[in-house]
C-alpha cells in the first residue's frame, strides 16, 4: 500500500478538525490567483479579507469554508517572508485551510503526542503553531496546526499523549495568527527535516515536485467533498 492509500485508510469518513461536525456546514472557496472575485478584494488587509469570507458564508448559508491544497495564491505577496528571494519566491500552499471564527476548537483527527509548538512570529506566518506525530501501523509522520490562539501553548508539553477528537488548541485572531482572517492551516508531513514547531507551509514552483511528496493532501484523512 503506497502512502497516500495509507492516509486515507486510516479515517473511513469525513473527519473533522475544527468543532463543526455537520459536513453540510461546509463549503469550499477558490482562494487561487484564477479566482476573479479575489480581484476587487485587498487581501492584504486581514479585516477586509475576513469580511469578504463572512460574506461568502452568509451567501452561502454556511459555517465553514475550506481548501487551498496546491493552490497558487496571491494572498503571500503582501509579505516578505515570502517573496524576499524574487527567483524563490513561495505562492503554493501545502495544506489545507479551514476558515471559521476565532476560538473555535481545534480538533486531533488521529492519536498522536506532540512533537513540537512555537509562536512563528514573521508577518504571514503561522503565529502560534502545535505539531503532532502520529506513530501508526508501522508508519510515523506529522500533522501541522498553524494560526492558533497564544493559549493554545500554554501548559502543553512535547511528548504528551493525545486522542483522536481532543481539543489541542483553538484559532487565533488576527492580532496573533499572523495577521489573517482566523482559520486553520492544516498540513500533513512525512519528514519534517530537523524542523520543531514549523515547517514551510507554502514553496516555490520549482520546489512543488518535493514537497507534493512530502506533504500528501491533507484531505486523505479529512475526506471534505
Amino acid at each position: 500500500m503506497n502512502f497516500n492509500a495509507y492516509l486515507n485508510s486510516l479515517t473511513p469518513d469525513f473527519t473533522p478538525i475544527v468543532d463543526h461536525n455537520t459536513l453540510a456546514d461546509y463549503i469550499a472557496v477558490d482562494l487561487s490567483i484564477h479566482q476573479s472575485a479575489l480581484k476587487e478584494v485587498d487581501t492584504s488587509s486581514s479585516k477586509v479579507f475576513q469580511d469578504y469570507l463572512t460574506q461568502y458564508l452568509i451567501s452561502s448559508d454556511k459555517k465553514v469554508a475550506y481548501g487551498g491544497y496546491l493552490e497558487e495564491r496571491n494572498l503571500y505577496a503582501r509579505s516578505t517572508y515570502f517573496t524576499s528571494d524574487k527567483e524563490n519566491s513561495r505562492n503554493i500552499h501545502l495544506g489545507i485551510d479551514i476558515w471559521c471564527p476565532a476560538n473555535t476548537p481545534v480538533l486531533l483527527p488521529l492519536n498522536g503526542k506532540i512533537h513540537s509548538f512555537k509562536n512563528n512570529q514573521n508577518h504571514g506566518d503561522y503565529g502560534p503553531t502545535i505539531i503532532i506525530e502520529h506513530s501508526l501501523e508501522a508508519h510515523t509522520f506529522y500533522t501541522l496546526y498553524g494560526h492558533l490562539t497564544l493559549s493554545s501553548l500554554d501548559g502543553i508539553q512535547t511528548g504528551d499523549v493525545l486522542e483522536k477528537g481532543s481539543v489541542i488548541g483553538y484559532l487565533g485572531e488576527a492580532s496573533v495568527n499572523g495577521d489573517y482572517a482566523p482559520h486553520l492551516h492544516f498540513q500533513i508531513i512525512r519528514d519534517l527535516e530537523g524542523n520543531r514547531g514549523d515547517y514551510p507551509g507554502v514553496c516555490a514552483v520549482k520546489d512543488l515536485a518535493f514537497y507534493t511528496e512530502n506533504c500528501p493532501n491533507p484531505n486523505l484523512l479529512l475526506k471534505l467533498p
